[in-house]
């Protein structure tokens, strides 16, 4: 077998601050921190002179990790426009499961989290909702139910 587990999603910000503090409140764990530079991030991300800084949030679990990145240079291009609609092209949103959906969105909501549409409850399986975060990012949120 190749394939041993899904390491982590990338996901590039203009304010690695406010990302970092809605992940963390989320309930993600920083693992780790660190600007990143020289031939060798350049040559893995195939771009020149790359100055970023990272952070690495683990699922508490950790089996689930999100890499912020804050690019200094070269600067960040939007690539989609801002808050993209559930059906364009490219990776979508992140899904978490949570104890307490209404807790979550309860703590999510002064970091700047929307929910796109409604809560929905799938059966008596899942409660689930979107929810747009500091910069577009959308995540899924689904409350397993008993």
């Amino acid at each position: 077998m190749a394939l041993q587990r899904m390491d982590n999603v990338l996901i590039v910000v203009n304010d690695l601050a406010a990302a970092k503090a809605f992940f963390l409140e989320l309930g993600m764990e920083l693992e780790g921190e660190m600007p990143l530079a020289g031939p060798w991030v350049d040559q893995v991300v195939g771009l020149e002179n790359v100055e970023c800084e990272i952070a690495l949030l683990r699922t508490p679990d950790a089996h689930g990790r999100v890499e912020l990145s804050q690019f200094h240079n070269p600067a960040a291009v939007n690539t989609t426009p801002t808050n993209a609609p559930s059906n364009a092209l490219g990776i979508r949103r992140i899904m978490f499961a949570v104890d307490d959906l209404d807790d979550v969105l309860m703590r999510l909501r002064p970091h700047g989290a929307e929910i796109v549409g409604e809560i929905a409850q799938y059966e008596d399986f899942y409660r689930l909702c979107f929810v747009r975060g500091p910069e577009g990012i959308l995540l899924g949120l689904a409350q397993q139910l008993k």
